[in-house]
């Protein structure tokens, strides 16, 4: 039995360089069980061995794509009985969203020490919190997806920019962020788009069961259950208040992006409302249109002519909060 599972990936950005670091503490460890994944497709089997080993923690090694892999099979493979323990994520990848909300920065070894000083103290449930995930029903898949971030709309364009054409330059993180935001805020401007530029953003429909929807083509699309949004946008400090989702929306234009990005600088977004931004909670999200790219944590889906994304929230699952 071993009380730490550490599911890794060896091809997430931070990895190439962290990996030989990680088998090393693991080999002095014998309380961790290691399981190194070659392939997304693979996760599916290491959680089904992780669940032989009856850990008492699940700590993720990889990107936002990586936990969301890890967190469907967890929550759909029934490998735990329908009762999976805690979930950790150690800072890596690209974005590390994830990680970041849950209080995972700076050096990943340490982050893992942590989760060893919790387990081997005792102190391991004062450190759970609960969160919603979003479950995302794109029509095409055996079953949903889930994961804890969602980008849509002009901002899935930006980041799919980012990943295709500026990555490549091998630049730090960083500054491909801040370079494909300048050159899509550039384009936004001046309504450019394609070629060396992110492309136009296309027209969709977001639609909320109770709260009515909205048309048009939009800058920037959010949907996630975590605390902390992208540009340190905070929500409140419950995740998902009655089990729902949080979904910004702004329209497309500089005067809608000035007013959402003046609210957070004065920590006023969501308290009053503003033309062209819409913040709202859902249990259940549709998101249509033609050919309009979403993100879930790294993965691609497309909304297509009559086939719409559907989101909905789960139940609160536990996760290990890792700040002091």
């Amino acid at each position: 039995m071993a009380s730490v599972a550490l599911l890794s990936n060896p091809h997430s950005t931070g990895n190439r360089a962290l990996l030989p670091r990680v088998r090393e503490y693991c080999a002095a460890h014998p309380d961790i069980f290691h399981y190194e994944v070659e392939d997304v497709d693979q996760i599916g089997e290491a959680i089904r061995t992780m669940a032989m080993v009856g850990p008492r923690i699940v700590v993720i090694n990889g990107g936002d794509g990586t936990v969301q892999a890890a967190l469907t099979e967890l929550y759909s493979g029934g490998h735990f009985g329908g009762s999976p323990p805690p979930v950790a994520v150690l800072p890596n990848g690209k974005t590390n969203l994830i990680a970041l909300d849950l209080g995972a920065e700076g050096d990943p070894i340490k982050a893992l020490q942590r989760v060893i000083d919790l387990v081997e103290t005792g102190r391991l449930e004062d450190h759970v919190i609960q969160r919603q995930l979003i479950s995302l029903d794109s029509g095409g898949e055996a079953r949903p997806v889930l994961g804890m971030f969602l980008g849509g709309a002009y901002l899935a364009d930006v980041m799919l920019y980012c990943r295709n054409r500026i990555y490549p330059l091998g630049l730090p993180n960083g500054i491909s962020h801040f370079l494909a935001a300048i050159l899509g805020l550039f384009a936004m401007m001046f309504g450019l788009g394609g070629g060396r530029l992110p492309p136009k953003p296309e027209a969709m429909t977001v639609s909320l069961i109770r709260q009515g929807e909205f048309k048009g083509k939009f800058s920037l699309l959010i949907v996630t259950t975590l605390e902390k949004l992208l540009l340190s946008i905070r929500t409140n400090d419950s995740a998902g208040e009655s089990g729902q989702m949080k979904l910004l929306a702004v329209e497309r234009g500089m005067g809608a992006l000035v007013r959402m990005l003046g609210a957070t600088w004065r920590g006023t977004l969501g308290q009053n409302q503003l033309d062209g931004v819409h913040f709202q909670q859902g249990d259940e999200i549709r998101i249509e249109g033609d050919r309009s790219n979403v993100i879930l944590d790294g993965e691609i889906f497309q909304a297509k002519h009559g086939m719409p994304i559907i989101l909905t929230s789960t139940q609160p699952v536990p996760f290990l909060r890792l700040a002091a």
